[in-house]
């Protein structure tokens, strides 16, 4: 054989294995179903779920964050710089080839004419052009490795985009939700106190006349200013969530628009799903899983050093003492050669870069199994507040209903003469209490909703995802 040197390092390519271990997805233990499950629940998890509030607004808000959050746009850089990151490592598994070309004009002292001949104590120009190989050949799988880590960190980047993109919709549906629920307790703090500042002028008039006592006024007085100091908080807090929520829509604190009212508001189906499917419909799993395969492929990496690293080494070019005469046949220059070098005495440095590598998949692998049991947890929670959220809704409704009914007895019984102002007052307060307490749990029951669907994730985000990207339009003639 003439190239038994090119064969060799044929016969080293194709024997070559990555050292370290290969992934293998950890077993699961997942609950067969979660508790408290709905029985009309629907396979909703591949549609847009925010539609069902047929809110316009709601729709519109949630299509301005996509485009304009800064967490998503951030996320996207991720991407770019993992991608490049990618890019960097898989090139070290080819040849890296380089060009040269310079020229050169000396003159050497005559002391090293010997060394020189004809260019004996003159003035000589050298010049060449010259291709360069350095390859290493990947034997033993370091780089295979290091690139299987770096693709593993690229699709984990793409999937943390995925999960912030869960989390904002998720985000701008409940601030939103919480936003008409402040304003409804506002709308019911504000016609309190008008209709309690009715009362007042009402017994001013009859104080007036004599028919009503100075303590009944007093009575009738605090009880409106009370009315009035509920009115400040609330609108304190309107004002706070507005500007939580222009910030998830990438805009500068300020107000936001209304839509629907909070009744009015139509309920979305519950979404069905079993907990087996979490792994698949929910990115945060995914990228604790690439997280994990990255680390995973690190060992590889790390126990790689203890083998020799082999390059390939060769050059191409021609070499002239005249510009002229570079590139004719006679002045070519080759050579090629091996280079092998391995560690002998690190002083456990390669031990502990081991170490550490196996360390951090054993806490990769320890954050996967907690982000899915947290991933059960997030649907049971969910799942549990929506069930008995709307069991509470029911109660308040008909505690409403009972406590308008019995502020109308309460007054007929006051204008007869038959009881107190306070009764009157009390049938107020109680009331007032129960209508602010029926808006916050109307308001949670839309929110446990949201959580749900976000705890269960799904095709929905892929529909978000491309809602992330402006939409451009195309005319043709």
């Amino acid at each position: 054989m003439r190239h038994p040197f090119v064969l060799a390092v044929a016969a080293c390519l194709l024997a070559g294995c990555a050292v370290g271990p290969d992934y293998k997805r950890p077993a699961v233990d997942a609950p067969a179903a979660f508790r408290f499950e709905i029985k009309d629940a629907r396979e909703m998890a591949n549609t847009a779920w925010w539609q069902q509030f047929k809110d316009p607004v709601l729709d519109q808000l949630i299509g301005i964050a996509l485009l304009e959050n800064k967490d998503v746009k951030i996320a996207a850089a991720r991407i770019d710089e993992f991608l490049g990151q990618y890019a960097t490592t898989r090139s070290f598994l080819f040849p890296q080839v380089g060009a040269s070309l310079s020229g050169q004009r000396q003159r050497l002292p005559s002391a090293e004419a010997p060394f020189l001949g004809s260019f004996n104590g003159t003035v000589f120009e050298t010049y060449s052009a010259q291709l360069s190989l350095n390859w290493e050949i990947d034997l033993f799988g370091k780089l295979r490795r290091a690139t299987e880590a770096a693709r593993a960190n690229l699709l984990a980047s793409e999937e943390g985009r995925r999960a912030t993109i869960l989390t904002l919709v998720s985000s701008v549906a409940a601030s939103y939700i919480a936003l008409r629920q402040l304003d409804r307790q506002l709308e019911i703090a504000k016609d309190t106190a008008r209709t309690r500042g009715e009362s007042m002028e009402v017994f001013r008039e009859r104080f007036e006349g004599g028919t009503v006592s100075a303590l009944e006024l007093a009575q009738s007085q605090s009880d409106y200013e009370a009315a009035l100091v509920a009115i400040p908080p609330i609108e304190t807090q309107i004002a706070q969530a507005e500007d939580a929520l222009a910030l998830l829509l990438g805009r500068n604190p300020g107000p936001i628009m209304r839509g629907v009212a909070l009744s009015d508001l139509a309920l979305p189906a519950v979404p069905a799903g079993l907990p087996s499917q979490l792994l698949e419909r929910r990115p945060d799993l995914r990228q604790a899983e690439q997280n994990l395969i990255a680390a995973n492929a690190q060992i590889g990496v790390a126990r790689a050093q203890y083998f020799p690293t082999i390059s390939l080494t060769g050059l191409l070019g021609m070499i002239s003492g005249e510009f002229s005469g570079l590139f004719k046949g006679a002045n070519k220059a080759w050579s090629y050669g091996l280079a092998g070098s391995m560690p002998v005495f690190t002083a456990g440095g390669i031990a502990g870069t081991v170490q550490t590598a196996e360390a951090t998949q054993q806490e990769a692998l320890l954050r996967y199994q907690q982000a899915i049991q947290g991933a059960f947890r997030d649907v049971s929670d969910a799942l549990i507040a929506h069930t008995k959220s709307r069991e509470q809704l029911a109660y308040q409704e008909r505690q409403v209903a009972t406590l308008r009914n019995y502020l109308e007895l309460a007054r007929l019984r006051y204008d007869n003469g038959y009881t107190s102002y306070i009764e009157v007052l009390d049938a107020e307060r109680n009331l007032y209490s129960a209508e602010q307490a029926q808006a916050q749990t109307l308001g949670n029951v839309y929110v446990s909703l949201v959580n749900l669907y976000k705890a269960m994730g799904g095709g929905w985000v892929a529909q978000a995802e491309r809602m992330t990207q402006p939409q451009t339009t195309s005319t043709t003639r």
